[in-house]
C-alpha cells in the first residue's frame, strides 16, 4: 500500500512540474482547459464629425509655399589668408577658397522676378536657386537696393511654367494679425513658422537707411532671410530679413520689410536698373528743448536742418543751418525719418516746396530736387 501511495504522489508531482512548464511556456496549450480565457477591454473610438471647425493655414501656405525658393550662393576669397594659396600647385590639389551663403527668395511674377534680400547675395559670384520641386535655374542680377536691404533676380526659364505669389494690398496688415514666415533657415528647406505681427514701422534699428519694418514673434532663423512673411490668405506681406538676438537665433523678435515698400523697389529695379530717389543735401538732427523756436507747430513735429551742403539742391533753394523743417508739398515733417522718406519719394529734377521757421517766422522755398547719390560701400 505505501508503494502505490509514493507511485501516485510521484505521478501528481510531475504531472503539477510539467503543467507549470507547459503554462509557463505555452500557456496557449492550457488556455481553453485550466485557464479563464483572457478579458478583452473594450476600446471606444471618439471621431470627429467632418463638419468640426478645425483651425488650420494650410490652405495659405499651399498658396504660398511654391514660390518660396532656396538660394544658395559663393563667393571666392578675396584676400589669400596664406601665399601659398596663389600658387598652382597648392590650388590643384586643395582647390580655391571660398565662402558659401544661404536663403531664401520669393518668385512674384510668372516672369521669374524673385525679390530678396540684398545681403543674402551681396558679393556673390555665383548664385544658385532651387525650386520646392527640386528644379534649378540659372539666375542672373537685376539690381540691388542696398539702402532698404532688397534685391531683385531673374531666373532663366526658358519658358517653363512657375508658381507666383500674389501680394496682399498695402497697409493691408494690422498688429496682432496671425501671419506665417516660410523660408529655409539652417538649410531646412521650405519651413513654416507662425506668429502675429507684434508692430508696425520699426525703425531706428540701425540696419539700413530706409527703415519701416513688421515686427514678428514667427520665427526667423539663419537662412530665412529674403523668404516670405504671408497673412492668413496666403498673400505675401513682407519680405524676412532679420531677427534681433545676441545669440544668431530667434529669440521671438523677427523684422521684415514691408510689402508696400519691397513692390516700388520691384518696380524701379524692373524699370531703371536701380532704385531713384530725391535728394537735397542736408544734415538733420532731432529738436531739442534748447533748438525749439517760436512758431513751432504746436504737435511738437518738425526736423532741425544742421547744415547745408555748398552747392547743393537746399543750398541753392535758399535752406540755412538752423531752419526748422515742419513741411514738405504740404505734408507735415514730424522727424527725420518723415523728412528722409518724404524727399526720398521726390522726383530728381521736381520742384518741391519747403516750410521752414527761422527766427520764429514761416517760409515757404521752392528747391528743385537732386538725385540721391548712391551709399557708399563700407570699409573693409
Amino acid at each position: 500500500m505505501r508503494r502505490l501511495w509514493l507511485i501516485f504522489a510521484q505521478a501528481v508531482t510531475v504531472s503539477v512540474a510539467v503543467l507549470f512548464v507547459i503554462g509557463t511556456f505555452r500557456p496557449e496549450w492550457v488556455r481553453g482547459t485550466l485557464m479563464a480565457p483572457p478579458v478583452v477591454p473594450t476600446v471606444t473610438v471618439v471621431e470627429t464629425p467632418s463638419s468640426a471647425n478645425v483651425v488650420s493655414h494650410a490652405g495659405a501656405v499651399q498658396q504660398a509655399l511654391p514660390a518660396v525658393v532656396y538660394i544658395s550662393t559663393r563667393q571666392e576669397a578675396r584676400a589669400p589668408s596664406h601665399p601659398l594659396v596663389n600658387d598652382p600647385l597648392f590650388r590643384r590639389f586643395f582647390g580655391t577658397p571660398e565662402r558659401t551663403g544661404l536663403g531664401s527668395g520669393v518668385i512674384v511674377s510668372p516672369e521669374g522676378f524673385i525679390l530678396t534680400n540684398n545681403h543674402v547675395i551681396e558679393n556673390a559670384d555665383e548664385i544658385e536657386v532651387t525650386l520646392i520641386d527640386g528644379r534649378k535655374f540659372d539666375v542672373y542680377l537685376i539690381g540691388r537696393d542696398p539702402e532698404t536691404d532688397l534685391a531683385v533676380l531673374k531666373l532663366v526659364t526658358g519658358g517653363a511654367s512657375l508658381p507666383a505669389i500674389p501680394f496682399a494690398p498695402a497697409n493691408s496688415l494690422a498688429v496682432g494679425d496671425i501671419v506665417l514666415a516660410i523660408g529655409n533657415p539652417f538649410g531646412f528647406r521650405q519651413t513654416v513658422t507662425m506668429g502675429i505681427a507684434s508692430a508696425l514701422g520699426r525703425h531706428h534699428l540701425g540696419i539700413s537707411t530706409f527703415e519701416n519694418y513688421i515686427q514678428t514673434d514667427a520665427a526667423i532663423n539663419p537662412g530665412s532671410s529674403g523668404g516670405a512673411l504671408i497673412d492668413g490668405s496666403g498673400r505675401l506681406v513682407g519680405i524676412n530679413t532679420l531677427i534681433y538676438s545676441g545669440t544668431g537665433q530667434s529669440l521671438g523678435i523677427g523684422f521684415a520689410i514691408p510689402v508696400s515698400i519691397a513692390r516700388k523697389v520691384l518696380e524701379q529695379i524692373i524699370t531703371n536698373g536701380e532704385v531713384v530717389r530725391g535728394w537735397v543735401g542736408v544734415e538733420m538732427s532731432e529738436i531739442t528743448p534748447d533748438a525749439a523756436a517760436p512758431g513751432m507747430p504746436a504737435n511738437g513735429g518738425g526736423v532741425l536742418i544742421s547744415g547745408v551742403l555748398d552747392g547743393s539742391p537746399a543750398d541753392q533753394g535758399g535752406v540755412r543751418p538752423r531752419d526748422i523743417l515742419i513741411a514738405v508739398n504740404e505734408q507735415s515733417v514730424q522727424d527725420s525719418r518723415d523728412m528722409l522718406d518724404l524727399v526720398a519719394a521726390l522726383s530728381p529734377g521736381q520742384t518741391a516746396a519747403f516750410r521752414v521757421l527761422r527766427n520764429g517766422k514761416e517760409i515757404e522755398l521752392k528747391i528743385t530736387v537732386g538725385r540721391r547719390p548712391p551709399p557708399q560701400p563700407a570699409r573693409r
